[in-house]
């Protein structure tokens, strides 16, 4: 998409923000750095996410996998966990932990919340439930990843008309790329 595109597609946004929910899957964004050679930053993500959803914070939802470090019975969040949940709670994320079934549960339990829902990820694991989703409920569901990382399901489900829309990163780069305007 070219930036007239993106912000065609932006404002066909603004009648839907309060019924979209934004879902972004970290562990799979985190990974997008390797085919995108530069990395997505958590305040990127939540003023693009705000483009799409606003209202009600649990409708920006960040999922990260807790670390509290080598310990298994440690009460304490290891630093960069710490850094991430903070971040995120700061940029107007509601945070979960990063596992595909709570995912899969909250967007069913959550259901009349919402009619659109904005998955940033690419892996395939969520798209059961978002057919189940869309057949039972009529919700409408896109996905943004990067060009290298969309599972095979994820591209099942849009020839299938479950999924309606892969939008890509690498078209969002001015927006989501936390180091464009790091010096080399």
């Amino acid at each position: 998409m070219d930036q007239s595109a993106i912000k065609n597609f932006l404002q066909s946004f603004q009648d839907k923000r309060d019924r979209t929910i934004a879902v972004v899957d970290s562990g799979n964004v985190e990974k997008w750095k390797e085919s995108l050679g530069w990395r997505v930053g958590i305040r990127e993500l939540a003023r693009l996410a705000k483009n799409f959803s606003i209202g009600n914070k649990f409708l920006r939802r960040f999922y990260y996998g807790a670390d509290y470090g080598p310990k298994e019975n440690s009460k304490e969040l290891s630093p960069w966990s710490r850094y991430i949940f903070e971040t995120a709670s700061m940029n107007g994320f509601d945070k979960k932990c990063d596992l595909d079934v709570e995912m899969a549960i909250d967007l069913v339990e959550q259901r009349d919340f919402y009619d659109n829902l904005l998955l940033f990820s690419g892996d395939g694991d969520l798209m059961r439930a978002i057919e189940y989703l869309k057949k039972s409920y009529g919700k409408h569901c896109m996905v943004m990843s990067a060009r290298g990382h969309i599972g095979r399901e994820v591209l099942d489900a849009k020839s299938n008309g479950i999924v309606e829309e892969i939008i890509f990163a690498e078209d969002f780069e001015y927006r989501l790329n936390m180091d464009r305007f790091v010096k080399s």
